[in-house]
């Protein structure tokens, strides 16, 4: 199982390196600490094991006669401790004050030594700066007044236990900190990736298939989700083709049934007949052109949709219809330039058909763009708001059959935002007319 923990790029494998990864990125630090920190790095030094060595070697020297203790401290001597002997504190050339330890905070010293001798420890940072004599120094006064200095020849005392204790934990947490901040960057990327495929073909069904990489579980989330994309897709162009293969098929009857209006010899009915049959006409070429477009789907790119909104405005004065428009002068969106023309021309049709002083807003920030188009009518009933949407629904009260029109505008509008990640929303205004807000996000194709 190890074995195969080992050679599968799975979560449970990614969890396991990123805490050994933590340790040894914890151990390395601490060493790297030792090595470059001096004094802040090392134990206090009742804990180096120097003390009782200071302490035998003491007790021996201060046994022996005076002329012979300068021999026995170069005898004493060793590579990891140097022993030096003299009469006066001041033949050793050190500052004035020192760090005082008591004897008796080893058993060993206290045994040799006893409580009451005087002790002195010097580290670099008491001497002058740049002081070539700065170093480690132990200073122990023998019984006759004389003095024993003891220098190890690297760094070898430092802090205290409870500051180096915190050091260890601080050293230890940053460790951890950056292996799991590189570790779960590594293992969000492919699940931001992941989560923004899906939210983008929640908004277009025609996205291309998610990329698969992560870890195992994600990857096989990632074909799971592909698969069930794909026979979505296969689904909804079935459907597409079946629905504009019946609304094509239903013509030649129609044609049928026109021809054979002709022969009635009731006029009233048939012009009843002829206006039902141009009717249905009317809606089949309708479902048709909706068909048509899902099944040839816009390419996004780069446009300016100020000078598109502008250049719609242009048009309809053409035609002497007044369209007052708000919102700055460029305004860079990456999306589908003839749906979203669609889309507002449609809004400005209704508004200009039921409504009077169209109007266009435009405005957005760094996630949203808003385009609002405004009129000044009668507005729509609320429990209608949401049903306008339908497919071939239409208002009988403020929208009258005879205008033109099978109800599929609003709906191809509102499909066209959404296959752009966006939303068609109406609401009424308090004084009167109707707001048609379309939003849609800058960053759904990036």
């Amino acid at each position: 199982m190890i074995r195969r923990l080992l050679r599968r790029d799975t979560l449970r494998r990614r969890i396991a390196l990123t805490i050994l990864a933590a340790m040894l990125a914890s151990l390395a630090l601490n060493a790297l600490f030792v090595q470059v920190a001096g004094i802040w790095a090392r134990p206090p030094i009742e804990r180096t094991g120097l003390l009782e060595q200071i302490a035998v070697t003491t007790r021996l020297i201060e046994a022996a006669p005076t002329a012979l203790r300068p021999q026995l401290a170069s005898a004493a001597s060793n590579s990891m401790l140097k022993v030096v002997w003299n009469a006066r504190r001041t033949d050793f050339d050190l500052p004035a004050i020192g760090t005082q330890i008591e004897a008796g905070r080893g058993p060993v010293m206290q045994q040799q030594l006893g409580d009451d001798r005087e002790i002195e420890v010097f580290s670099p940072d008491d001497f002058p700066r740049d002081s070539p004599r700065a170093h480690y120094v132990a200073l122990v006064q023998l019984v006759d007044g004389s003095w024993l200095s003891f220098t190890p020849p690297q760094r070898s005392w430092g802090l205290d236990v409870g500051t180096r204790i915190a050091v260890v934990i601080a050293l230890g947490l940053i460790a951890t900190l950056l292996v799991a901040w590189f570790a779960t960057r590594q293992l969000a990327t492919p699940l931001q990736r992941f989560a923004s495929a899906a939210r983008r073909f929640g908004s277009d069904l025609r996205a291309p298939p998610i990329h698969v990489e992560g870890p195992d579980e994600i990857r096989q989330a990632i074909i799971a989700f592909n698969t069930m994309q794909a026979q979505i897709q296969h689904f909804i162009a079935e459907r597409t083709h079946m629905l504009a293969a019946i609304s094509h098929d239903l013509r030649a009857p129609l044609t049928r049934m026109r021809l054979r209006s002709e022969f009635m010899e009731d006029l009233d009915h048939q012009h009843k007949l002829i206006r039902d049959v141009e009717e249905m006409q009317s809606m089949i070429n309708a479902a048709l052109a909706f068909f048509r477009e899902d099944t040839h789907r816009e390419q996004p790119t780069a446009f300016d949709l100020s000078e598109l909104l502008q250049t719609i405005i242009d048009d309809y004065r053409d035609q002497h219809l007044t369209v007052d428009f708000s919102g700055p002068a460029h305004l860079v969106y990456e999306g589908r330039p003839l749906g979203i023309k669609r889309v507002i021309v449609n809004l400005l049709e209704n508004a200009a058909k039921y409504a009077q002083q169209p109007s266009i807003a435009l405005s957005g920030d760094d996630h949203t763009i808003r385009i609002e188009v405004r009129d000044q009518g009668p507005g729509i009933p609320e429990s209608a708001l949401q049903r306008v949407f339908d497919p071939f629904y239409r208002l009988e009260a403020s929208r009258n059959r005879d205008t033109g029109g099978v109800g599929l505008g609003l709906s191809a509008a509102q499909a066209i935002v959404r296959e752009q990640g966006g939303e068609l929303t109406l609401r009424n205004r308090s004084g009167g007319g109707l707001v048609a807000r379309v939003e849609l996000p800058r960053d759904l194709f990036d």
